[in-house]
């Protein structure tokens, strides 16, 4: 069984059992979080698939907060030829590890 949550702007496939990384949430380590905003639900064995419009009414995606943390440093370099214009700059991520516990539908 699968489902496609929505998060952060961004759209995630997830299953139970499975650790997915999004988008900075509230909570602490070993917090539980759900997600209602479920766009997709499949069984995963070809069977049945409910697509929302837009989301899937009653269904919602339960997860336990396995780390909060932050991403590698980008760096974001810009610059102009011939004009000595030169900006750098780095920037990190904060992110949230979240270990799906359950599916409902």
């Amino acid at each position: 069984m699968y489902a496609v949550i929505q998060t952060g702007g961004k759209q995630y496939r997830v299953e139970p059992g499975k650790t997915v990384v999004v988008e900075k949430l509230a909570g602490d380590k070993g917090g539980q979080v759900v997600f209602d905003q479920v766009l997709l639900v499949s069984s995963g064995d070809g069977g049945s698939v409910t697509v929302g419009k837009p989301t899937v009414a009653g269904a919602k995606v339960t997860g336990e907060i396995v780390e909060q943390g932050r991403g590698e440093k980008l760096v974001v370099f810009k610059f102009r030829r011939r004009k000595n214009y030169v900006r750098k700059n780095g920037h990190r991520q904060d992110y949230t590890a979240v270990k799906i516990a359950a599916i409902n539908a």
